[in-house]
């Protein structure tokens, strides 16, 4: 067993790595990097290392690509997504702050 573990965030894989776990083209992630889908950490010689998560990340870019998805449209979801991700996070810290509810709601429906 080892000592250490490496983590999701980590960037330890090289492009040509990074593309094989990803099943694309090297030449595919430096246009997705230009785009802003994935952006990868960089070496001090300006070399790009991908970590797991983003490996995810590209993988599904890739799916989303070959359903049909713009690159525009891809752009667009992962905003979003990420937009939820915070938004989640920020109602979970609320939540959490506030702690269970024993608020009582009673509606009753009007009629006439």
């Amino acid at each position: 067993m080892s000592d250490y573990e490496i983590h999701e965030d980590v960037p330890v894989f090289g492009i040509t790595v990074a593309a094989q776990l990803a099943g694309l083209h090297a030449q595919t992630l430096r246009q997705y990097d230009r785009l802003g889908l994935v952006s990868p950490d960089r070496t001090v010689g300006r070399n790009r290392l991908y970590s797991a998560k983003d490996i995810l990340r590209l993988r599904e870019v890739a799916r989303l690509s070959a359903a049909g998805v713009t690159l525009t449209g891809i752009v667009r979801i992962m905003d979003l997504e990420h937009q939820l991700e915070i938004a989640l996070r920020e109602l979970n810290e609320l939540r959490a702050q506030i702690g269970p509810s024993t608020a009582l709601v009673v509606w009753r429906e009007h009629r006439r």
